[in-house]
């Protein structure tokens, strides 16, 4: 499958793998709002045979033939709202409120 590759200007280290140059609007919202400006990194023909280092190919391909996108982040990285700050606090769903 060919794809092409784009980095965010936000999130260093995270990549965004598209089925076709520039196809941003294959992207959900909030994922577009979340990484901001992309930067084009790569354009790749791959292949099940080809060796990722940082990512599994078959995952990739997956996510490319299902959504036309895959996002690969940093390791133990997350992109949520996790990341701000209070981001460590415990909800008590049963009062329906937020402790720190």
């Amino acid at each position: 499958m060919h794809c092409f590759v784009y980095a965010s200007q936000r999130k260093p280290g995270t990549y965004v793998w598209l089925s076709r140059r520039e196809g941003y609007d294959l992207l959900p919202e909030p994922l577009a709002l979340l990484l901001g400006d992309l930067r084009f990194v790569l354009e790749v023909e791959l292949t099940p045979n080809r060796k990722l280092p940082n990512e599994d190919t078959d995952r990739v391909l997956d996510a490319l033939g299902r959504d036309g996108w895959h996002l690969q982040s940093p390791p133990n990285e997350m992109l949520s709202v996790g990341n701000q700050q209070n981001h460590n606090r415990e909800l008590n769903i049963d009062e329906d409120v937020a402790r720190v």
